[in-house]
This record gives structure tokens, C-alpha cells and sequence, in this order.
């Protein structure tokens, strides 16, 4: 193949490459629509009064029982999901910190 042709073949590749990965790009969605702006989690604090009170009423060890998901039920409370030696748990705690319920 002459250098000409084969300048010209290099150059269309090129080109189909970039339009290529062009094509793939996406646009991140504006932080107000990403899921965890959306969904509100309980504050740490929270977090750990419900591990002390499943801690308290399983008798597991309190480092043994860890937090893994949580979310605001209303404007007062949470429920926090609970892990305790492999067991699930589910604790709700209002904003005061008083612990509702424990399952």
C-alpha cells in the first residue's frame, strides 16, 4: 500500500476511535438527583445508641453489633438495620435519641 493511502487509512482509524469514544461518555447526574442526597441515613450518634440497645437486649457483645443500612422513616425518627454476631436486627430511634423499638 503507498505511504498516501496508508496516511490516509491511519487517519480515518483515528478518527473512528474518537468518535467511538466519544459516543461511550456519560454525564454524571447533578448531586440533587444522586440516590444518597436523596435518601437521608442517621446520624452516627444514632447510629450507635440502636447498637448498644441490641447489644443490651441480645446480649451480644456491643462490638459485635454493627450498623449496615439506615434511613429517616419521618421528620423524627430513623430505623437503623443491625448486624449482631451475624444476626439482623432492626432498631427505630428518634431524633432525641430515644430508642422506640428493637427487633
Amino acid at each position: 500500500m503507498p505511504a498516501l493511502e496508508t496516511s490516509i487509512v491511519l487517519k480515518a482509524l483515528a478518527a473512528a476511535a474518537l468518535l467511538a469514544a466519544a459516543g461511550c461518555q456519560s454525564s454524571s447526574p447533578e448531586p440533587q438527583q444522586m440516590a444518597r442526597t436523596t435518601l437521608q441515613t442517621a446520624p452516627a450518634d444514632l447510629q450507635l445508641l440502636c447498637a448498644n440497645a441490641v447489644a443490651t437486649q441480645t446480649g451480644a457483645a456491643s462490638d459485635k453489633v454493627l450498623p449496615v443500612n439506615s434511613r429517616q422513616l419521618d421528620a423524627t425518627s430513623f430505623q437503623v438495620e443491625l448486624d449482631a454476631a451475624g444476626k439482623r436486627h432492626s432498631c427505630v430511634v428518634d431524633n432525641d435519641g430515644n430508642v422506640k423499638s428493637v427487633t
